[in-house]
């Protein structure tokens, strides 16, 4: 009798641990999923660096240096975003323009020829840049912080102008700004409460 007592408890113990690694298990497979998903997100987006500049801070007892690093963050499908990272060294300044950079996503209205759907012209501070669309074949006609905003949100085909200071991070806001305020025509229509057709011969009349 004790001996089968003890048989029946290693039974139920064994089938308890068994129950218990199989859990340990869809665990690990649910975790092993959810970094699978993060990794994917995280590599959807690219991220280039503009500028990395070396400022100083006058404190009491003399200047405390740092550095600041200006990165421009999108995923080429139409959203970008510029950002600004200080830190005491460079890598932590990379990581902070990053984090802030996809604080500021804009979302870019692409056309079917990825250019832009009509011309725009924005101020960043001193900077101010022109934007105009390109017909296919053209390629990203610009230079600059303003030719890497362009890319990294994914247009192909448009002709770029820095028209003020040369400051990059002031160019960089300002080509965000200018493709933060393109419409699209459906959008257009709505507004105006008009068929988009009607838009349509307008834009083919001029």
């Amino acid at each position: 009798m004790a001996e089968r007592r003890r048989n029946n408890q290693d039974s139920e113990n064994g089938g308890i641990e068994n129950e218990g690694r199989e859990d340990r298990r869809k665990k690990r497979g649910e975790g092993r999923k959810s970094d699978r998903a993060k990794t994917e997100k995280d590599s959807e987006w690219q991220e280039r660096v503009v500028q990395i500049r070396r400022v100083t801070k006058v404190v009491k007892g003399g200047k405390k240096l740092s550095f600041r690093a200006i990165v421009i963050v999108g995923n080429e499908k139409g959203m970008v975003g510029v950002g600004v990272g200080k830190a005491a060294d460079v890598i932590n300044a990379v990581k902070k323009g990053v984090v802030d950079g996809k604080k500021h996503l804009v979302k870019v209205p692409l056309t079917k020829n990825f250019s832009i759907p009509h011309p725009a012209t924005a101020d960043g501070g001193g900077a101010r840049v022109m934007i105009r669309p390109a017909s296919p074949g053209t390629g990203v006609i610009a230079g600059g912080a303003v030719r890497t905003v362009l890319e990294l949100a994914g247009v192909k085909n448009i002709l770029a102008k820095q028209l003020g200071s040369g400051n990059p991070l002031g160019n960089a806001r300002a080509t965000v700004t200018a493709l933060a305020s393109l419409r699209t025509f459906s959008e257009v229509a709505k507004m105006r409460e008009i068929p988009i057709e009607q838009i349509y011969a307008q834009d083919k009349q001029v």
